[in-house]
């Protein structure tokens, strides 16, 4: 098998652009192996980027933070913390992420993973909350990059009639840390162990953990449409034929013909300023808006999960168990997802799920039982994971190859600077209103969602990248 050709894997006439011979191969391990090599380092990323509801109560515990905060800004509370955070985020996304189109995705993705893992580690041993909150900070600047980099990465390596489910794939291995996570808070935070707390350990876990993603990289290969967009035509050829002569022995058939669309092998130098021309502009304020919205209903219950069942009287190590079981939902639900992926037009992907997420929200405010709080939990998550998958494929989908990563970190900033905003609300509701009002504030959100995409939205699935994005 290895001894077949690449050159005999298929035409590669100018004609032909990366792009066309990308969208022509058929399902296989191949491209699907790559993809997994890229969730495997979202993995940490996805850890590091859930550790904070898990760990929170252990801040509780040992005195660091506390749940809410005497003042609507007060940095004593926990919400200064998840602020650190989604700051770090905004400077990535925002001032970072043109990395990633400037120097390419392969070695941002390296050396994000280190940036993070780094910083969080140094984080982890830190006493005060303000030296906390900084570090945080620090090690979400990477983190942001990432989340970035590896949108762009899966949506140019992935063929067009399997994106959606390649992204809902991507989602299932890195949401596998999630659950990970909530055992080690289980496990450990409300334990001491060597003279540390044990967040700290469950902080350190994470930033250890990741070292082997570093040699996992080896396997990538640089993304042909970047190359190709860059003017390295013979790098990404070559590449590329490597992937078509695997899945050409790999399916033991020959690949169908190239389709090109129209005006795809326009040469074109990307600048910020496009993502404001008539033909980005309507996408780029519906993407603005959604990612202000969308937030408030994803981490504002992600981040603050077991804060709520603290709130309502829960002990320590009782929330933590189950937002545990709740956490094996995200996993769960974003492999459900790769069975329809794409089978559904994907802005309903998201606007459906948002709905969901309003009134199950709702129902878990309400909820008095356990059985109750947990199957009203997952079905949260549930909705909050497929509408994540389908947001991640569908605003990566939106902009062309030469401003895909620096478009998307633009309009994908606004969704951290609203859970910096939406953080102090919600201590501030939860300390005022309880957990109903901040549910009620999520579904209005959820419901915002909903409108600003189907109304907007512009159809994504099965169409080739260059074809969305003209």
């Amino acid at each position: 098998m290895s001894s077949i050709p690449a050159s005999s894997a298929a035409p590669t006439s100018t004609a032909a652009t990366i792009a066309a011979r990308i969208d022509r191969l058929p399902p296989s391990n191949t491209v699907r192996n790559m993809v997994v090599l890229l969730s495997l380092g979202g993995c940490f990323e996805f850890y590091d980027l859930f550790l904070t509801a898990y760990i929170a109560p252990g801040m509780f515990k040992s005195g660091v933070f506390t749940a809410t905060t005497k003042a609507f800004l007060g940095f004593e509370g926990i919400a200064s913390f998840v602020a650190a955070l989604f700051l770090g985020l905004w400077v990535g996304t925002l001032f970072v992420s043109w990395f990633s189109d400037r120097y390419g995705r392969r070695p941002v993705y390296t050396w994000a993973l280190v940036w993070y893992c780094i910083a969080t580690l140094i984080m982890a041993f830190q006493q005060t909350a303000m030296s906390i909150d900084i570090w945080r900070f620090i090690a979400s600047i990477g983190i942001g990059v990432e989340l970035v980099n590896i949108d762009a990465y899966v949506s140019e390596l992935a063929p067009q009639a399997k994106r959606g489910s390649y992204f809902a794939m991507n989602q299932f291995i890195t949401f596998s840390a999630v659950p990970i996570v909530a055992f080690f808070g289980w496990l450990l935070v409300p334990h001491t162990l060597a003279g540390l707390d044990g967040w700290r350990w469950v902080a350190i876990i994470g930033a250890v953990g990741a070292i082997p993603i570093w040699f996992i990289r080896l396997g990538l290969p640089e993304s042909p449409r970047w190359l190709e967009r860059k003017g390295r035509v013979a790098e990404a050829d070559a590449i590329l034929q490597r992937i078509e002569a695997k899945v050409t022995a790999e399916t033991g058939q020959a690949l169908p013909q190239p389709h090109v669309v129209q005006g795809e092998t326009a040469e074109v130098q990307g600048r910020w300023s496009e993502i404001w021309s008539a033909a980005y502009r309507k996408r780029t304020v519906m993407l603005i808006v959604f990612n202000i919205l969308q937030t408030v209903g994803y981490y504002g219950f992600a981040s603050w999960a077991p804060t709520y069942l603290i709130a309502k009287g829960y002990d320590i190590p009782k929330s933590l168990l189950y937002t545990f079981i709740i956490a094996i939902a995200y996993p769960v639900s974003s492999l459900i997802g790769t069975t329809f992926g794409d089978r559904f037009e994907r802005k309903w992907l998201i606007v459906v799920p948002a709905l969901g997420v309003a009134l199950f929200g709702l129902l878990f405010a309400n909820a008095g039982g356990a059985a109750a709080i947990i199957l009203f939990g997952i079905l949260v998550t549930f909705c909050n994971n497929i509408m994540s998958y389908a947001f991640h494929a569908y605003q990566s989908e939106l902009y062309p190859t030469r401003i895909r990563a620096q478009a998307v970190g633009f309009v994908y900033s606004f969704s951290r600077i609203s859970a910096v905003i939406s953080g102090f609300i919600i201590a501030d509701l939860l300390k005022t209103s309880g957990d109903v009002g901040v549910f009620t504030f999520i579904a209005a959100a959820m419901v915002g969602v909903a409108i600003v995409i189907g109304i907007m939205g512009p159809k994504a699935t099965q169409r080739r990248l260059e074809d969305i994005a003209r």
